[in-house]
C-alpha cells in the first residue's frame, strides 16, 4: 500500500516540513558550489585547465551573494583563514582564465574580487583576494600594480599575525623583482620567504618560485644556483603533481640554458619543444604563445626566419583580447621583426 513520504520535522518545532526542505536544499546548492570551486582548483593545479574552468563557472553560477557570505565565517578560525566563496572563486577563476588565452577577461575577474572583497571587509578574505589575483596582474605584466598588492597584503598579514599569507606575500614579491631585472635584491628575498614558507608546511606555488629564484641567479651569472633550482622546480612538478606552471618551467629552463656559457643549442630547443607540447597539451594558450616566443626568438638567430614566422603567427592570430597586455605586445613585435 503506498504512503505519502513523511515531511522531515525541525528540531525546535517551529519551522514547517516545507521550510525544513528548503533548507535541505539550500545546504546543498552550498555544497555543490563548495565542491565545484575545490573541484576547479584541484583541476587547474594538476594541468586540467579547461575543464577547472567549467567548475569556476559552476560555482559562480550557484553563488547568491544574501545567503552566502555568512559562510566566510561560519567555521572554526574562519575569521582569520576563511573566506567567501565567490571572492575566492574569481581570484582562480582569473588564473584559468589568462592560461586559456584570455587576459582581459582574466583582470576582469581580478578587479572584481579585489572590489567584493574590499567591500565585505572580512581582512582573511582581502588577503586572499590580494595573494591570488596577484598572479593574474604579473602575468600580464603589470608589475608596479602587483608590487601595491604584494606590499598591502603583507601589511596586512603582518596586523593580522597571518604568516601563511605574509610569506606567500614576500615570495610573490621576489618573483616580481626577478622578472623586472632586479635579481640581486630577489635572491635574499626568496631565501627569506622560502625559510618562512617551510615552516607553514606548505607546498603549492612551489615550481613557480623555484623558476623565478632560477632566473634571477642566472641573471646574475650563478648558473650552477640557477640549475639547481630548475631541477628542484621540475622535481615538485612530478612529486606534487602541480602542472599547472609546467610548460613555463621548461621554457625558462631553455632561456637559461640560453644564457648558460655552455650553451647547447640542441638542450635549448628541446626544452622550447617540451614547453610547447605541455602548452597543448592543457590548452594553455598564454604558455603556447611565450614557448612559441622563445622558439621563434631561437630559430631567427639561428636565420630561420620562415619558420619562426610559422610558428609564432598562428598562435598570436589565435588570440582575439588582451593586446595591451606585455606578452601580446611582445609578440606582435617579434612578428613584425620576422616580416609577418
Amino acid at each position: 500500500m503506498w504512503r505519502r513520504p513523511r515531511l522531515p520535522a525541525c528540531p525546535c518545532f517551529r519551522c514547517t516540513p516545507t521550510e525544513v526542505l528548503n533548507r535541505r536544499h539550500r545546504g546543498d546548492g552550498d555544497m555543490r558550489m563548495v565542491g565545484h570551486r575545490l573541484r576547479g582548483m584541484s583541476l587547474l593545479f594538476t594541468g586540467a585547465i579547461a575543464e577547472g574552468r567549467v567548475h569556476f563557472d559552476r560555482a559562480m553560477a550557484l553563488y547568491d551573494p544574501a545567503e552566502h557570505l555568512p559562510l566566510a565565517t561560519r567555521f572554526p578560525l574562519a575569521t582569520r583563514f576563511g573566506q567567501d566563496i565567490e571572492v575566492a572563486t574569481l581570484t582562480f577563476r582569473s588564473l584559468v582564465l589568462w592560461l586559456l588565452g584570455y587576459p582581459e577577461t582574466a583582470l576582469a575577474d581580478e578587479n572584481a574580487s579585489l572590489r567584493d572583497a574590499r567591500e565585505i571587509g572580512h581582512a582573511a578574505t582581502l588577503m586572499y583576494a590580494l595573494s591570488h589575483t596577484v598572479f593574474a596582474i604579473i602575468l600580464c605584466g603589470r608589475y608596479s600594480e602587483a608590487t601595491s598588492a604584494l606590499d598591502e597584503v603583507v601589511t596586512l598579514a603582518e596586523a593580522k599575525d597571518a604568516l601563511f599569507w605574509k610569506t606567500l606575500g614576500i615570495l610573490n614579491h621576489a618573483c616580481v623583482l626577478s622578472l623586472t631585472g632586479k635579481g640581486s635584491d630577489a635572491i635574499p628575498m626568496f631565501t627569506t620567504g622560502m625559510v618562512l614558507y617551510r615552516t607553514t608546511g606548505a607546498t603549492i606555488w612551489k615550481p613557480l618560485h623555484l623558476t623565478h629564484l632560477a632566473s634571477a641567479h642566472a641573471e646574475i651569472g650563478q648558473f650552477e644556483e640557477a640549475w639547481r633550482c630548475i631541477r628542484e622546480g621540475m622535481t615538485a612538478v612530478e612529486t606534487t603533481k602541480e602542472r599547472w606552471y609546467e610548460a613555463e618551467v621548461n621554457r625558462m629552463a631553455g632561456e637559461i640554458a640560453l644564457k648558460s656559457p655552455e650553451r647547447d643549442a640542441a638542450k635549448v630547443q628541446e626544452y622550447f619543444n617540451r614547453a610547447l607540447t605541455v602548452a597543448r597539451q592543457q590548452q594553455a594558450k598564454s604558455w603556447e604563445l611565450r614557448a612559441a616566443m622563445s622558439l621563434a626568438r631561437l630559430w631567427r638567430d639561428q636565420d630561420k626566419v620562415s619558420e619562426a614566422r610559422e610558428l609564432l603567427a598562428p598562435v598570436y592570430g589565435w588570440f582575439t583580447e588582451g593586446f595591451d597586455t606585455r606578452d601580446l605586445k611582445e609578440a606582435k613585435a617579434l612578428l613584425e621583426e620576422l616580416g609577418a
